[in-house]
């Protein structure tokens, strides 16, 4: 094999392996690379290993608040938009700061209750009815 063929199988062999780690990176760190019919939230729940709720299915609170996030507030409490450490491990494991925390307000509560949106990266949504006991993976088009 001359010189020149192989620094060719060489280069194709780097590239190869480059774009395959790029494509193996790609698919740990975003469960909806591997979603072929692009619905996020289903795409979410499997790599949570949660169940799927549709907005309207969730408290009319639920959407209010959601609402609320995609317009930046206003929020009713001081702690709303604070990075949730996800300390029960209940959520996908992600770098720290990437999970945010918002109060769903129950009405007759004397505080902020127990129900609590959570917002991760610029899709990701999750719900907890009960202090971060258990999770559902939020659908905000259903």
């Amino acid at each position: 094999m001359s010189s020149h063929r192989r620094v060719s199988a060489a280069l194709i062999g780097l590239l190869v392996l480059v774009v395959a780690g790029w494509a193996g990176r790609h698919a740990l760190t975003d469960p909806a690379a591997g979603s072929a019919s692009g619905d996020r939230p289903a795409a979410v729940a499997s790599a949570a290993g949660l169940p799927v709720a549709p907005l309207s299915q969730l408290p009319p609170q639920v959407g209010q608040v959601w609402q609320l996030i995609q317009h930046g507030g206003p929020f009713s409490y001081r702690q709303d938009g604070a990075v949730f450490g996800n300390r029960e491990r209940h959520l996908p494991p992600r770098q720290s700061g990437f999970y945010h925390e918002y109060t769903v307000p129950t009405p007759g509560a004397p505080d902020r209750g127990a129900r609590r949106l959570i917002t991760g990266g610029a899709a990701d949504l999750y719900y907890t009815g009960d202090h971060y006991g258990s999770f559902v993976v939020v659908d905000p088009k259903r």
